[in-house]
């Protein structure tokens, strides 16, 4: 993602226009790595978020109330103490790094008016946030950096602040018509060129300014000529001055085919094409709290549903090792005729054969021309005894494959329903909806009750519901239990229900009232809901059936959501979802 110092700029604006001269109302630390300050204006009120979060670090201004500690941590009773009340006098970037401070007057014990730094370090692994005061000494800092972390910079309380070491690079917004780039290795594409010699942007707005000059971003240095390389200074010196007269236009780039973000951008990107849906913010503080409100969401569900899909996994690993072995056996067990006819042969052969023999070669009068076939045999068995032998084998084989045929077929409806409640989990939004997910595992059997969450009060999840451009009612089942409620309870024999093709998903409804003429784009829209909430999400061209309720059965015993159907027609659609009611 693309929170270079370009984004931080920009951000840096907003801020500035919102909080200058604003005042801390409320701190507090959510998480051992984030703090939230609510501020009050004149006019407004703001939450504020400074996240030094490994994977996802950042500076904006959000709606979400996080559940705090009851005791507040050490970093979070300083803040309070030195600038808890305190007024924002001012926000910079510092030179043209990922580095944001704020500067906040405040009263000390002693009734001055003293001003302390804020100081805020988007750095990946390295983020930081930081209490100085007036002489830039370090009060305390939300991770405490000594020697054993960092030999060439340490960030510890009573230490003087002291910013990052500078890169061997010239800033964005120093870049002139005279700038040097070099372009002379053959290996190298031309974006790395310009991201190994400009500090300040990322390899997303590096490979903006090539396709800006060539249209693709693909291009090496060695195909660059003395035009080539004009035409890149040209745009790159474009984009600083842009930046420099704080011209930005915020923007989301999304995923076209999964609707999933992919990264955010302070300044216009077009690279992307089709393959992407760009959709542009006024503000780069509401485009920030959209992206990682969304991505700190996936993150939850992943860690909250890990037990789950590991679950999962394993006991399809185990049902598809099962299904092998009876295969295997199934297989086996086509020759089982064989050894009846052994039997056969050697009964009436007793008094042609010895015991202690190894073989014997009697005359096939199971087949046309009568031929001669030898019958091996256990030297230690009497001949009787050996046909008696292979008259086992028969029927153990018979008996092998009955079975085995009923526990391929049991097998394979536990395989249908773990991958689909796989399925089912992937497309989980909520806790509620694992929750569910876990209480239907708990029932089936795959989970053991004390694995069970604690007991709280929740809301009960529920299908989603959507309306059509046309007005009609679609409802979506997030788990196999919502699945055979909204198809077996929930819906009429004349609505039309959905099912992306040979595709683990969700049951998708079309309610109908009194008007049941569907029109074509409803039936596109619930179409693209059953492809979106599948397994076919990131593909394009999922085809998906459809056909009345009254059509669709679940037989006996069968599994949550395990359903079958006829009289259905086939839908082409690329997955795509609606605005949720």
């Amino acid at each position: 993602m693309a929170f270079d110092a370009v984004a931080v700029r920009c951000l840096v604006k907003d801020l500035k226009d919102k909080l200058i001269n604003s005042r801390i109302d409320k701190i507090h630390q959510p998480e051992k790595d984030e703090i939230t300050i609510n501020l009050r204006t004149m006019t407004d009120n703001f939450k504020l978020v400074l996240s030094a979060s490994p994977a996802h670090p950042r500076v904006h201004f959000t709606n979400v109330s996080k559940k705090n500690p009851i005791s507040a941590p050490m970093f979070c009773m300083l803040l309070r103490k030195h600038i808890g009340s305190g007024k924002i006098t001012d926000i910079e970037q510092i030179g043209f790094e990922r580095i944001i401070k704020f500067s906040i007057e405040s009263y000390d014990e002693l009734g001055d008016l003293t001003t302390k730094y804020l100081i805020v370090e988007i750095m990946g692994r390295h983020s930081n946030i930081i209490l100085t005061n007036q002489d830039m000494r370090i009060l305390d800092c939300i991770k405490h950096i000594d020697f054993t972390v960092s030999s060439v910079r340490q960030l510890l309380p009573g230490l003087d602040y002291v910013s990052p070491p500078v890169q061997d690079k010239t800033d964005l917004t120093e870049i002139s018509e005279t700038a040097n780039i070099d372009f002379s290795s053959p290996i190298q594409t031309a974006d790395k060129a310009i991201l190994s010699a400009i500090a300040g942007i990322s390899p997303l707005t590096s490979r903006e300014i090539v396709y800006r000059a060539f249209g693709r971003t693909d291009v090496k240095c060695s195909e660059l000529t003395d035009n080539g390389r004009n035409k890149l200074l040209y745009e790159t010196v474009k984009l600083a001055k842009d930046v420099q007269q704080n011209n930005f236009s915020p923007c989301m780039i999304i995923n076209s085919a999964s609707g999933k973000l992919m990264e955010f951008s302070a300044t216009p990107i077009t690279q992307y094409e089709s393959l992407a849906e760009i959709k542009e913010f006024d503000d780069i503080s509401v485009l920030l709290d959209t992206f990682y409100r969304t991505r700190d969401m996936h993150e939850r569900m992943r860690q909250k549903s890990a037990d789950l899909v590991k679950l999962l996994n394993n006991n399809i690993e185990r049902v598809s090792k099962k299904l092998g072995i009876l295969n295997k056996t199934l297989a086996d067990s086509e020759n089982k005729d064989k050894y009846k006819i052994y039997g056969d042969l050697l009964m009436a052969n007793l008094y042609n054969m010895k015991n202690g023999q190894s073989s014997v070669e009697v005359i096939d009068y199971y087949k046309e021309d009568s031929p001669t076939v030898k019958i091996p045999l256990s030297p230690q068995l009497s001949p009787s005894q050996n046909a008696q032998k292979y008259y086992k084998r028969y029927n153990k084989a018979k008996n092998a494959e009955i079975e085995a045929a009923k526990q391929i077929e049991n097998a394979k409806n536990d395989l249908e329903y773990l991958e689909s409640t796989l399925a089912a989990i992937e497309t989980s939004d909520t806790e509620s909806d694992l929750n569910a997910i876990r209480a239907e595992l708990i029932a089936e059997g795959y989970l053991n009750r004390k694995f069970n969450p604690k007991k709280q009060k929740q809301n009960a999840s529920k299908p989603m519901h959507f309306v059509s451009s046309d007005g009609f009612d679609i409802y979506v089942g997030k788990n196999n239990t919502q699945n055979d409620y909204l198809t077996l309870k929930f819906a009429n024999s004349s609505d039309l229900w959905f099912h992306t093709k040979n595709i683990h998903g969700s049951h998708t409804i079309i309610k109908l009232g009194l008007d049941k003429d569907v029109p074509k784009t409803t039936i596109v829209e619930a179409a693209e809901l059953a492809a979106y909430y599948s397994k076919g999400r990131d593909s394009s061209q999922v085809p998906v059936d459809f056909t009345q309720i009254k059509n669709v059965k679940k037989p006996n015993g069968a599994k949550p959501g395990m359903v079958i159907y006829d009289y259905y027609n086939t839908i082409y659609v690329t997955p795509k979802e609606l605005k949720n009611e």
